[in-house]
């Protein structure tokens, strides 16, 4: 009878574990962020004639209280500076019945020849803010996604790292709708910090032009940092896609063409520059 009670013990014990497991399970589940989709639906296409880009638009807080937001747009500097107007177009997008739809909408980026945005004074990153209309998808993603040199240091990031890029290479879109383009590359530079003295960094990934101005980011479901596997997932923004570069291409040697393989890389710029960027702008009040 004793080992019967002991055996039905340890039935009861380990039933409970296979409980606690699984509902531990569905609590990451439900709070798990999917940054992929979220900036998939907060990135868009620029279009104005003979102009190439990309820009996404984050939340960012303004200290006084829950669901207090202001829209900041952040791109490359050089997108909005080779646009000779007053205003740009975006590809924004709403959702009817399940569907997607383009909405096209203007974004004004200058007033009196005055820019309504702010460069960062040493890399090529902007920021401003936006009113976008009610009807507009917009994914949540927090300026707090931000990756700086602290977030770097904590991960671990390193060389060999995928990460993920959103973009409209060639001014290619995904679909109808206008969604961009996702591609994804491993880091293939080093050092990576501090961001001071390494401003950017490369991605072994191939960009084009249009793709300048959209977010890289990392998300993985675990990782692996501070000596142990830590349950994820971690969602980051690592920086902006600059200027791509291109090693190899054709020479011209002795009267000759030579053609060596063409090695193409991203640029991506350090996201702690875009947190600084961000700080330049006024403080957020409520749209």
């Amino acid at each position: 009878m004793r080992l019967m009670c002991g055996n039905r013990c340890l039935e009861i014990v380990s039933f409970l574990a296979i409980a606690l497991l699984l509902l531990a399970g569905c609590a990451r589940t439900e709070v798990s962020y999917d940054l992929s989709t979220a900036l998939m639906r907060s990135t868009f296409k620029v279009a104005a004639e003979g102009l190439r880009g990309t820009v996404f638009v984050l939340e960012r807080s303004s200290g006084e209280g829950a669901g207090t937001t202001c829209h900041v747009l952040i791109t490359a500097a050089h997108v909005l500076e080779n646009v000779t107007g007053d205003s740009i177009e975006l590809v924004l997008r709403k959702k009817t019945d399940g569907t997607y739809e383009r909405l096209p909408f203007a974004i004004p980026i200058r007033e009196e020849g005055k820019d309504l945005w702010v460069r960062h004074p040493k890399v090529d990153i902007s920021a401003m803010y936006v009113d976008l209309p009610d009807q507009a998808d917009v994914g949540r993603v927090s300026t707090d996604r931000l990756a700086n040199d602290d977030v770097f240091k904590k991960f671990e990031i390193h060389p060999g790292d995928e990460v993920m890029c959103l973009g409209y290479p060639g001014a290619n879109e995904a679909n109808p709708a206008g969604f961009p383009i996702l591609r994804s590359g491993k880091i293939a530079s080093y050092p990576l910090l501090p961001s001071e003295q390494n401003e950017y960094f490369l991605v072994h990934m191939e960009v084009l032009s249009g793709d300048s101005g959209g977010p890289a980011y990392l998300c993985q479901r675990q990782r692996f940092y501070a000596g142990q596997t830590h349950q994820g997932p971690e969602a980051l923004i690592v920086g902006v896609v600059g200027q791509h570069r291109v090693i190899g291409g054709e020479k011209l040697c002795d009267g000759k063409t030579d053609k060596t393989p063409s090695l193409l890389l991203a640029k991506v710029i350090h996201a702690q520059f875009v947190k600084e960027t961000v700080e330049l702008l006024k403080p957020c009040e409520s749209n």
